[in-house]
Parts: C-alpha cells; sequence; structure tokens
C-alpha cells in the first residue's frame, strides 16, 4: 500500500516546490512515485517542463504527475453511476443526463480529489504518492471527510430508525423497492451497500490516522504571518487526525528565529533564499526522512486505567476550544473544527468529571 504525503502552508508557491523536491528524492531512490496536484496554477508545469494534463505523464525516471481536474474527475464518476442505475433500476432516469454538460458545485473538487486518491490506493501501483493541493485548510478539510461523512451516515440513521416516519415507512420500502430494482432485493441485500460503504469509510478514518500511511509536514517562512498559519494548520491536522512530521522552514536561517514555535517537532531548514535559481540536490538533501513521523506527537490517545482522553491541540488556546459530551461521544470544536470521538466501551456513557488544557494537550477524564 503506497503511503500519502503532504504539505501544509501559507505559501503554495513553495508548498509546491517542496512537493516537487519530495517526489524528486523518493524517486531517485527507486520508488515509484505519484505526484497529484489540485492546484490549477502553471507553477507545477513550469517545476517540471511540462504541460499538465489530467492523464497521468512520466516525466523522469519512476516519477509520474497528473493534474487533477474536477470536471474531468466529475464526468468519469458520473457515467459509473449511470451504468449502476441501468444495472439496477427498472426504468433509469438519469440515462438523459451527461456528464460532459454537470458543472462542479462547491465541495465537489475536495470530494472528487479523496475518492481519485482512494481510487489510486487501493490500485496499489505507487510506493509514494504526493498530494499537492492548492489550500491547505481545503486539503485538511479533505482529509477529514471519511471521518464526517461516517459520523453523519451513523447519527442520521440511527436519528431515523427511531422515528416514527421509519416505524410506519419501513413495512413499504421492501415491496417499493421491488417494484423499481431489477434485482431480488432481500435484507441483507438492503444493508449491504450501507455496510461497504461505512467500511470504506472507517477504511479511510483509520489510513488518515496512521503515520505510516499519511503523513504531512509544515513549511514556514520566518514572518509571523507563515507563523501563525502553520501552527493553525497544525491544530487543525490534530482534529482531523492527521499526524504532522516536523516543519520545513525557509529560508535557511529562518529556522534560527522560530525558537521553540513548533516544538516538540523537528525544524528541518530549506535552502529556497531564491525562487529564482532553485538548487534540486541542495533541497532533495535537506529534506527529512518521512519516517520521523513516527516519533511525532499522536493526535488522539486513550487512557484506559486513568480514563483519560487526550487530544494534541497545538496552535489553539484553551479559549478557543470547546468541549461537550452527548452520549457515547464527546464533540471538540477548535476553532472552526468539530471532531467527534466515539468513546470506547469502557468509557461509553459516563459523564465527564474533569478537564484542563496542559502544554498543547486537552485532556479528559471521564467517570
Amino acid at each position: 500500500m503506497p503511503q500519502i504525503l503532504t504539505l501544509l502552508g501559507q505559501d503554495s508557491l513553495r508548498n509546491q516546490i517542496l512537493s516537487t523536491a519530495m517526489a524528486r528524492r523518493s524517486a531517485a531512490h527507486g520508488q515509484k512515485v505519484l505526484l497529484l496536484s489540485l492546484d490549477q496554477s502553471p507553477v507545477l508545469g513550469l517545476l517540471l517542463g511540462t504541460t499538465l494534463t489530467p492523464d497521468q505523464q512520466e516525466v523522469e525516471t519512476n516519477l509520474w504527475v497528473q493534474r487533477l481536474q474536477s470536471t474531468h474527475l466529475l464526468e468519469g464518476n458520473w457515467e459509473a453511476l449511470k451504468k449502476l442505475e441501468a444495472q439496477y433500476v427498472r426504468t433509469p432516469f438519469l440515462k438523459s443526463v451527461y456528464g460532459q454538460e454537470l458543472s462542479v458545485l462547491p465541495g465537489m473538487d475536495s470530494a472528487l480529489a479523496l475518492n481519485h486518491l482512494r481510487e489510486e490506493v487501493a490500485r496499489n501501483q505507487w510506493d509514494l504518492i504526493v498530494f499537492a493541493g492548492g489550500h491547505s485548510a481545503e486539503t485538511l478539510r479533505m482529509f477529514g471527510m471519511p471521518e464526517v461523512i461516517s459520523w453523519y451516515l451513523r447519527r442520521f440513521r440511527e436519528v431515523f430508525l427511531e422515528s416514527d416516519v421509519a416505524k410506519a415507512a419501513l413495512p413499504f420500502l421492501q415491496p417499493l423497492v421491488a417494484a423499481v430494482s431489477t434485482v431480488n432485493w432481500s435484507d441483507s441485500l438492503l444493508t449491504d451497500p450501507e455496510n461497504q460503504m461505512t467500511d470504506m469509510l472507517n477504511q479511510g478514518s483509520r489510513a488518515v490516522s496512521d503515520p505510516q500511511q499519511v503523513v504531512a509536514f509544515l513549511t514556514s517562512g520566518a514572518d509571523r504571518f507563515s507563523q501563525a498559519t502553520a501552527q493553525t494548520l497544525w491544530g487543525m491536522a490534530q482534529q482531523v487526525g492527521l499526524t504532522i512530521a516536523g516543519v520545513l522552514t525557509y529560508p535557511t536561517a529562518a529556522a534560527a528565529s522560530l525558537g521553540d514555535t513548533f516544538a516538540p517537532l523537528p525544524l528541518s531548514p530549506m535552502p529556497l533564499d531564491s525562487l529564482d535559481s532553485l538548487d534540486w540536490p541542495a533541497l532533495t538533501a535537506a529534506l527529512p526522512p518521512l519516517d520521523q513521523a513516527l516519533s511525532a506527537p499522536r493526535p488522539l490517545s486513550i487512557d484506559l486505567a486513568q480514563r483519560q482522553v487526550r487530544v494534541f491541540l497545538p496552535g489553539f488556546d484553551k479559549k478557543q476550544v470547546k468541549l461537550t459530551q452527548y452520549g457515547r461521544e464527546l464533540t471538540i470544536e477548535a476553532g472552526d473544527q468539530r471532531r467527534n470521538i466515539d468513546l470506547p466501551p469502557e468509557l461509553s456513557g459516563k459523564p465527564v468529571s474533569g478537564a484542563k488544557f496542559q502544554d498543547h494537550y486537552l485532556i479528559v477524564t471521564i467517570g
């Protein structure tokens, strides 16, 4: 299974330069690398000396690149949906709508990119996939989608099944589905698609929270604006369960001025003093190893013996963090993000007895 790498920071230009350097280093070491770009600017094509297309193209030995175009991805997914409809529905009604005429709605870009990333992982053709997104906050929301969608499916299914509407309607669903479907829909067939979707989302959530499968680095300059942005992105990454392995700093002297800003993350100075003449060998030589993510602070840990839930939230202070509890779940709100933590059976249903914010950790005691 390939490892996924992404960079998060304010400067999208330097992020693309460093993403390219990461991809080139791994390719030079004999790994098969796919560099995916969601950014529609010409920067990546100029860096690689080629015109990017929606199709994968080999630009160097062991290095392939692909620009993700949402209209192209939407067209392909729409045609796949129409094939499924024709297979299972007696009178398909989507056949008169064509993928070539569909426009991309807000939010579709991230969903389509995530699905394409999932498909590339499933192909198991690559050793490393470098995802060069456009806006870092949108990249984080994309990686957080499996967890969020899984929660919505689980929560609203429970609400629906407990409602009077569901109790009244369920006896009529079987004959209704049989009337429009070309297959014999048993109870298992009704629930199997939902179970398959849940399994896929759970696999995505586990992958994002596993530093051996998905890893990210922050990028920051010496100025206070990029530092503050990187710190906020650090905290947001923890809310989606993504491990931050370290910080790539620029220019070379920037690391000395950052001090303890990103402690305990290791800092790696990048020779990006001038963008007019990039020294690719020096850049690739200065890059840190990906496996340093294994020693980075984990976003979430649960200590059953101490009955504590520890959530790592750098970049936020206690005034920006809100804790609520609904049934078996804890909801952590930090900035503009919420994370729902499904408690293990040993702690499920027990009330919160204490909470404190200490050394960037929200420490919650249960029961």
